[in-house]
């Protein structure tokens, strides 16, 4: 699945050099993921054929939203053509405004939303949800989920009509079976030993007996079926999936032997990197993941400028898993669709929380790496990042702390088991993977994708109050850990004072060329930021560095005043009197008469160029501005 963003859909010329479209945004990968995935599960299991849609936005209005035509799109596609493509699929966006729900919002319903919505689904059932909250009840979250369902209904009736007038046949698909004789065999020779190897609650020793297994079983076929390692290792899979889903369903045995309720051992700690800004480490059974919190300055903030209108980001997460995290060696090759995806997920479930720019002035940027992975690790990254910015001392309204939810539904009888915090096999087995976030009061986001045809209402809420309960263990476990901000920052994190001036005085404060400005930066050390408002953020590790930097910005600014004294350093030298600068880009005149208490014949005299001479205003004239000055009364009468 490719989503493609072009610029002239909005009018736009690609920057740079070459002036056209690069790699793909995160918005892109973000809208290809949600394209991809409710759609991927109505392919025949065992279907290889290579499959591309491709979504091109070709004009945009700002009050659409063009990933859930995208979504739509992409299903009439797929209807019409002649994949094996189960059953259309519909999309769409939903907002909660006022305490309504408001069906595709546009730009200003969506500002004012608590709930920013999008759903896909089939006639029958909800396929895919992808949701960030401003912690919104279970109950209100529920009910937008089917307020999507049925406006879904609609539009899967409108590609139905489409897809029976102008689709094509369907392809019948040519679909992988093992040999149903080696099927036989190998179910008769291995199913005892892959019971026998799933009798433990250790991950490590299931592995290493389910790996026997395997290399006993594709041994003793070797003779018969020389080319069936696949084959014996599909089905193996195979028996494998039904023993573990048939104890979770009716012997309510999970793979390490917890409650289909119960959360993992869990362990976390923070301030693990004394140099870093912050930082926190949470700890989820065979999963961990560290975060680490990094300030700096507005100015470091993301700037984005896709379709939308441009605009920066003060608040960025990131999530890396490398491939030690699960012991195996695969080649770095930079950031992926899914690192994409959780990285979005962890930032969306935080956001709520984090204060304003006016409350904290400044920019955060969170990397979640994984130690190590046995399931959930977007959620334990969720748990960790609340940690770092704890401890990086980020005034936060609330913790928030994510739990993935899974799903083992039995066709033939319809008994199911919801299943609190899924680890690897649960994952890899399973029907379902949601993923709630949230705080003690209420859900920030959530990720649901569905691997079978969809699950109705009741299912849904048991999931929801079960993940509930679940967030708010794992809360009262990181809050053991640290509970409130750190009263102050780390020593290495920027200091930043904030205040406004005359818009008007900016110019003043930058100088012609920058001068005035990266001279009080060379001086100072500091970084200095100004906006269009007048708001002025100063930042450096010393405090007293942006407190002096602050000074000299306050003098620039402040409107000189008949009777003011300045230190002033001689600039200029005339025959008539010397020009003082009092302030950058202010000078004012010295006249010969008023430098000294006694008659002076020459400037030169008395006065010398870069020469600091403390000096009175005396008069301001009121149309041109000139400033005159006088230095007799700074004088003891006899001295020059």
């Amino acid at each position: 699945m490719e989503y493609q963003e072009k610029l002239y859909a909005v009018g736009k010329i690609p920057g740079g050099f070459i002036k056209r479209e690069g790699r793909p945004t995160d918005r892109a990968i973000l809208a290809s993921r949600l394209i991809d995935r409710p759609l991927r599960p109505l392919f025949p299991k065992g279907f290889y054929n290579d499959i591309q849609v491709v979504a091109t936005v070709l004009s945009v209005e700002q009050d659409v939203q063009p990933d859930v035509l995208a979504m739509i799109g992409s299903s009439v596609a797929l209807s019409i053509s002649e994949a094996p493509f189960a059953q259309p699929t519909g999309s769409v966006a939903v907002g909660l405004v006022d305490g309504e729900y408001v069906l595709n919002p546009d730009c200003a319903q969506r500002d004012k939303s608590r709930m920013a919505l999008i759903v896909a689904g089939t006639k029958d059932a909800v396929m895919m949800v992808e949701a960030g909250a401003n912690e919104v009840s279970e109950e209100e979250m529920l009910g937008g989920i089917l307020f999507a369902h049925e406006q879904i209904k609609k539009i899967v009736s409108f590609i139905s009509d489409i897809a029976n007038e102008i689709g094509k046949e369907k392809m019948e698909p040519v679909v992988y079976h093992p040999d149903d004789t080696l099927a036989e065999k190998v179910r008769a020779y291995a199913f005892d030993k892959v019971v026998g190897a799933l009798d433990t609650f250790d991950r490590k020793e299931r592995e290493k007996r389910s790996d026997l297994v395997k290399k006993e079983t594709i041994e003793a076929f070797k003779e018969e079926y020389p080319d069936g390692a696949k084959d014996i290792d599909a089905i193996l899979y195979a028996i494998t999936k039904e023993i573990v889903r048939d104890k979770i369903i009716n012997k309510k045995i999970r793979p390490d032997g917890r409650a289909q309720d119960e959360i993992r051992p869990i362990w976390s700690e923070v301030g693990v990197l004394p140099r870093t800004h912050g930082s926190g480490v949470f700890t989820r059974g065979q999963t961990q993941v560290m975060t680490i919190a990094t300030l700096g300055t507005i100015s470091e903030a993301q700037t984005l400028d896709g379709l939308t209108l441009e605009e920066s980001k003060r608040y960025m997460h990131q999530y890396n898993m490398p491939p030690f995290s699960t012991g195996e060696a695969k080649p770095m090759r930079g950031v992926g669709r899914r690192e994409v995806g959780h990285g979005a997920l962890a930032e969306r479930a935080l956001e709520p929380v984090l204060p304003s720019e006016a409350e904290f002035p400044y920019c955060m940027r969170l990397v979640s790496e994984v130690i190590s992975s046995n399931g959930s690790t977007s959620q334990a990254s969720i748990c960790a990042s609340t940690l770092a910015l704890l401890d990086a001392g980020v005034p936060i309204k609330k913790s928030v702390a994510g739990v993935a939810m899974g799903l083992i539904k039995d066709d033939s009888t319809g008994n199911i088991a919801i299943l609190t915090d899924i680890q690897g096999l649960e994952d890899f087995l399973g029907d379902m993977d949601f993923k709630v976030a949230g705080t003690r009061d209420g859900i920030t986001a959530i990720q649901m994708d569905m691997k079978i045809k969809g699950i109705d209402r009741e299912i849904l809420t048991r999931a929801l109050e079960q993940a509930r309960k679940g967030r708010l263990f794992i809360i009262d476990k990181m809050d053991e850990t640290l509970r409130e901000p750190r009263a102050e920052l780390s020593p290495y994190a920027p200091r930043i004072i904030t205040f406004k001036i005359n818009p008007d005085k900016i110019r003043e404060v930058i100088g012609s060329g920058g001068k005035v400005i990266n001279k009080i930066i060379a001086d100072t050390g500091v970084k200095i930021d100004i906006e269009d408002d007048g708001t002025v953020f100063i930042a450096s590790p010393d405090s007293a560095a942006a407190a002096e930097a602050k000074r000299i910005i306050d003098g620039i600014v402040k409107e000189i005043e008949v009777g003011d004294v300045y230190l002033g350093t001689v600039v200029g030298i005339k025959e008539f009197g010397a020009f003082i600068n009092l302030k950058p880009g202010t000078d004012g005149l010295l006249h010969i008469s008023r430098i000294a208490n006694k008659r002076v014949e020459k400037v030169e005299d008395v006065l010398s160029m870069g020469e600091q001479v403390l000096v009175r205003v005396i008069d301001i004239d009121p149309k041109s501005g000139k400033i005159s000055l006088t230095r007799k009364d700074m004088l003891p009468p006899d001295k020059d």
